[in-house]
């Protein structure tokens, strides 16, 4: 069995790749396996001390990041600035896949780098195995403000209290629509649905069959792009963690699942099926149902104006907030972040925040977004910023993340595991073969214990550490 998986579910193209999931065995192995080496009896092993770098003079901190593309281009261009501002620190970027993984190992050997970018909805598990360095004691000394950040993106990088890393890079979810289609249905192009209800009506009046009877136009489905599974009950006023317990079984999430059901009721299961099969695994190409108009409403992230540009320039579309099915709930969105971190055993933490005080400044965010053509997680934005982005409905998109019903994955270190649970469970109800109850009860009861006994595990833990404090 594979130690990690792909999670569509949860990361995005455009900068925001897979996240792979690295299980607690598989690190424990990766640690045990350097151990052993070391221990060798009979060995005399003498494993050099890595010297530091210099560079023309200064000293050289290694940033390891997960960007490639443009978006490698743009993180080059913020550290080139960095190292152009000063004369004592050069940052040397090294990107790379699969760098949770790698990230992991290199602190396990106690040779990470001096910085890492992650995904923020992986960073639970890095606290957790105690690979990361707290940033509130590096921000005191340095002055560093919390307040210039949205809280929303703080949030996301602070486990049980601890911040542990900072955002760079943020998205929010919107509602995506064609309004060519709009127009031709006979809707407004520029009203797009305000409630959950209307998106329904609408959605059916945007759907169309062949002379088979078979779709060849969706108004919208659930399951197309299939990477939220587990989003849906926050537009009903659900959750899926308290802080404290699994609730994934609570009313409003099943009523979400109710209405995930009635579109397989609609359009039929076995229809729906042979739809989705023609459309699937083609985000990032022109053969995207959206650029390809074969699905007319969608829930996407801010970096879906790019890929329009470059795979349906001449498509004519428009964003909204995705409407909620709870009257007064309004600007629901999901939000994400990549952050930026400085791992434990670190050689140069200081000089390494050092970089991040740069990156994360304003000029430095917005240098870096505006090559991402996302938005920054900061509460001021120029007016050279927004008037430069290519992005025409930017603005919605940082609104979203200012949201009070902005929400977030769990910030929980079985996350992975949960989501894991929610995936084949929707696809049961969405073709027929399971109820939207016992859909949720099977992943309540799965998920609640294996939550309940990580959840003693870390209290022990966190026990004997304060027992063994001075």
């Amino acid at each position: 069995m594979e130690d990690y998986q792909d999670r569509p579910g949860i990361r995005w193209p455009c900068g925001i790749l897979p996240v792979r999931r690295v299980t607690s065995s598989w690190f424990v192995a990766a640690c045990l396996v350097l151990v052993s080496v070391s221990a060798l009896s009979g060995c005399n092993v003498i494993i050099p001390q890595p010297q530091d770098d210099y560079v023309d003079g200064r000293l050289q901190i290694t940033y390891w990041e997960k960007w490639t593309g443009f978006e490698g281009e743009a993180i080059q261009r913020v550290v080139d600035r960095f190292n152009e501002k000063q004369d004592r620190i050069r940052v040397n970027l090294v990107t790379m896949s699969q760098i949770d993984r790698k990230a992991l190992v290199a602190i396990a050997g106690g040779d990470p780098p001096d910085l890492v970018g992650l995904w923020s909805a992986g960073l639970s598990q890095f606290a957790e195995k105690r690979a990361l360095m707290p940033l509130e004691p590096f921000m005191e000394k340095t002055g560093m403000p919390r307040d210039t950040f949205l809280d929303v993106f703080l949030e996301q990088n602070t486990y049980r209290g601890t911040l542990y890393g900072l955002p760079t890079t943020p998205a929010t979810t919107a509602l995506h629509y064609n309004k060519r289609l709009f127009r031709e249905a006979g809707l407004d192009p520029e009203r797009p649905p305000r409630t959950l209800a209307e998106l329904d009506a609408m959605a059916a009046k945007l759907t169309r069959y062949d002379e088979q009877g078979h779709l060849v136009q969706v108004g919208f489905t659930p399951s197309e792009p299939g990477w939220w599974h587990w989003s849906w009950g926050y537009w009903f006023g659900g959750a899926l963690w308290d802080g404290e317990r699994v609730t994934f079984d609570t009313p409003e999430n099943l009523a979400a699942w109710e209405w995930i059901q009635s579109y397989p009721e609609k359009y039929g299961a076995a229809e729906l099926r042979r739809f989705q099969s023609g459309i699937a695994g083609q985000f990032a190409s022109p053969q995207n149902a959206f650029f390809t108009e074969r699905v007319a409403m969608i829930v996407q992230g801010v970096w879906m104006a790019s890929f329009i540009d470059t795979y349906a320039p001449g498509l004519e579309w428009g964003a909204a907030p995705f409407p909620s099915a709870v009257p007064g709930l309004d600007n629901v969105a999901m939000v994400e972040c990549d952050s930026i971190c400085i791992p434990v055993g670190a050689r140069h933490p200081d000089e390494a925040f050092e970089f991040i005080r740069y990156l994360c400044s304003q000029e430095g965010l917005e240098l870096l977004n505006l090559g991402h053509k996302k938005f920054t997680p900061l509460k001021a934005v120029s007016p050279e910023f927004l008037a430069s982005h290519p992005n025409p409905y930017i603005e919605l998109f940082i609104e979203l993340a200012k949201s009070p019903n902005a929400f977030y994955a769990p910030l929980m270190s079985t996350w992975f595991e949960y989501n894991d649970e929610i995936t084949p469970a929707f696809d049961q109800v969405m073709f027929g073969q399971a109820s939207p109850r016992e859909a949720v009860t099977q992943v309540q009861d799965r998920v609640s214990g294996m939550w309940e006994r990580a959840r003693s595990s870390i209290e022990r833990r966190e026990q004997a550490e304060q027992e063994a404090a001075p």
